[in-house]
């Protein structure tokens, strides 16, 4: 038995117990005629005693040469801790050690194995097993383990199926670049690994299964940013003879359990907001609801004058900064200068203080009177002491550079905390986007998502102007959750495809196997998919996923600890009838 308790488990009560523990040494303290070791494993730490009184020579001997993530196993009595150590659980106890056993030895840490450590994040996620005995990332896996089994028992308790799908698929044109995986047995063909289980899930509700889920791994092979990684994890979820309306019940109640579970939340029911009511208030689609700083248009108040910059302007747009009359000239020109980044991409700033006094001073004052500005202030909602912000331009990029500085704005005022969750339905999404370079329409969502009833005429007249019967879940300004109802008969699915740009040939090439499905009786259907890293990174009260995930890739899409994607030999590549130009 390598041990009868674990190293988190030892109270007062335990005092005069035999007991035998296993772990990794934290801390060695040696003082000449006593030696104190820390002892830790994944439940807590337990500190070891050795002195020259009570224990043999031997052993104290084999204790002085204890280094840091030894692996040992120690046996002996409990006793009460003369210099008790409030901070810790098992701080009034410590263990006499009577044997002593080294199960391993370790090479000297390249990082503290601490809460607070001395490795960057190149360093730590090459050893990243490392990395996972600290407290923060362990307790991080943790909680992710503790949400995955909320929602299996939520999901399970509601009547649903998990079913696993396969991983080797079809190379389909769902949006992202696809991972591909050559075939030796079909020489000069492919699997793809799945973007989602879209098509799968489809089919189960063509098979009668009803209600679907999994907890299942997809792929993307896109550009990388914090809370996005190559391989990621979907709570997966699709119902038969179902409306929207029965989605957004059934799913607004797992969050709500997560939130009651996991956090201790209750909150009632969830506003919803229509795509274009999120645009128009908040300049995109995933709103952060936590705080105000609301979209003010302003083209009625502001343009007629003689400030051309506004004139030719498609949208003129504010916002209301609490506070931010405080800021210098010089705290304005850099906030002017963020958004002037390439990755704002605003071509400038206009502002205007609220004065204490009543009155208003602004970058544009040779251009608008004091009832101008009044005007503005009214429509944001700017209040004395606030700063207004205005940006204009054309009507998307110009909603898109304001909503990053409301964003910016908030996360330096504080008015982004962690520990409030504000969640909501976005609905009513177009069903088709428009490609500017190609003036090609392409699916928003997916090429499976059906129009809103009575839309689907307008696809031949005004195609952008079709509502999707789609909706994602918000949670403090991310996008947790996505779905829709499908199209669940042939013609529809093959009028879709038309305007999607198939040609019927390509379709069927693509996609037969779901319209001859289709033929055989599919049910009205629907469903969603939940980021679960994503999902946990924000119930954590984090929005970078790389920390809640084991082993994640770094933003180059690399795993640096066991140096993958790697070359592979001539000879495997031979089997799999590829050849690569390699440079001489």
């Amino acid at each position: 038995m390598y041990r009868s308790h674990s190293c988190g488990e030892l109270r007062a009560k335990d005092i005069n117990t035999e007991v035998t523990l296993s772990g990794w040494v934290q801390k060695v303290r040696d003082k000449g005629f006593v030696v104190w070791v820390d002892l830790r494993d994944r439940y807590g730490i337990t500190q070891l005693v050795f002195d020259e009184e009570r224990t043999s020579a031997e052993v104290l001997e084999v204790a002085r040469t204890l280094g840091r993530e030894f692996v040992i196993q120690a046996k002996g009595k409990v006793i009460d801790r003369a210099s008790k150590n409030p901070n810790m659980a098992t701080g009034d106890i410590e263990v006499l050690v009577h044997t002593l056993n080294i199960l391993n030895e370790a090479q000297l840490p390249p990082f503290t194995i601490e809460d607070e450590t001395d490795g960057g994040d190149d360093l730590r996620m090459k050893y990243r097993y490392l990395d996972i005995r600290r407290n923060p990332i362990k307790e991080k896996l943790m909680f992710r383990s503790r949400v995955t089994m909320e929602v299996r028992n939520y999901l399970s308790g509601q009547g649903f199926i998990e079913v696993e799908t396969p991983y080797l698929i079809k190379s389909t044109p769902e949006g992202a670049r696809d991972f591909v995986v050559p075939s030796r047995m079909n020489e000069g063909e492919f699997y793809a690994l799945p973007q989602s289980p879209q098509t799968f899930k489809q089919l189960l509700m063509v098979g009668g299964l009803d209600k679907y889920f999994q907890i299942v791994k997809c792929f993307r092979d896109e550009d990388l940013r914090a809370d996005r990684q190559p391989e990621f994890t979907q709570i997966d979820c699709e119902m038969a003879f179902v409306e929207q309306e029965d989605i957004l019940n059934v799913f607004e109640g797992l969050t709500k359990h997560l939130l009651k579970e996991i956090k201790g939340v209750e909150i009632g029911s969830f506003p919803r907001m229509t795509y274009d009511e999120a645009m128009r208030r908040y300049g995109n689609d995933k709103p952060d609801t936590r705080f105000g700083m609301e979209f003010a248009e302003l083209n009625a108040l502001a343009q007629q004058r003689d400030f051309n910059v506004f004139n030719s302007a498609e949208l003129v747009v504010g916002i209301a900064v609490p506070g931010g009359a405080e800021y210098t000239r010089k705290e304005i020109d850099k906030l002017i200068d963020w958004v002037r980044r390439p990755q704002v991409g605003a071509k400038g700033m206009v502002y205007v203080k609220c004065n204490e006094d009543g009155s208003y001073k602004s970058s544009v004052d040779k251009f608008y009177t004091q009832e101008d500005l009044a005007a503005w202030a009214e429509a944001t909602g700017a209040k004395a002491g606030d700063l207004i912000c205005i940006l204009s331009g054309e009507t998307s990029a110009t909603r898109s550079q304001l909503s990053a500085l409301r964003m910016e704005l908030a996360e330096r005022l504080g008015l982004r905390k962690p520990d409030e969750f504000a969640p909501l339905w976005v609905v009513d999404f177009p069903l088709l986007e428009l490609d500017e370079e190609s003036g090609t329409y392409h699916a928003m969502h997916h090429p499976f998502t059906s129009p809103k009833p009575g839309q689907l005429e307008l696809l031949e007249t005004d195609p952008g102007a079709v509502r999707a019967n789609a909706y994602d879940l918000v949670l403090n300004g991310n996008e947790i959750g996505g779905g829709s109802i499908r199209i669940h008969d042939s013609e529809t699915q093959a009028i879709m495809f038309r305007h999607l740009g198939f040609s019927p040939e390509e379709a069927e090439a693509q996609f037969g196997f779901l319209m001859n499905a289709f033929r055989y009786g599919a049910p009205p259907h629907g469903g969603i998919a939940f980021g679960l890293d994503r999902l946990v990174a924000i119930l954590g009260g984090q929005e970078t996923i790389r920390d809640f995930i084991a082993f994640p890739k770094n933003n180059s899409g690399r795993d640096v600890m066991i140096d993958a994607p790697a070359p592979v030999d001539a000879a495997q590549l031979k089997e799999l009838n590829l050849k690569l130009d390699m440079p001489s």
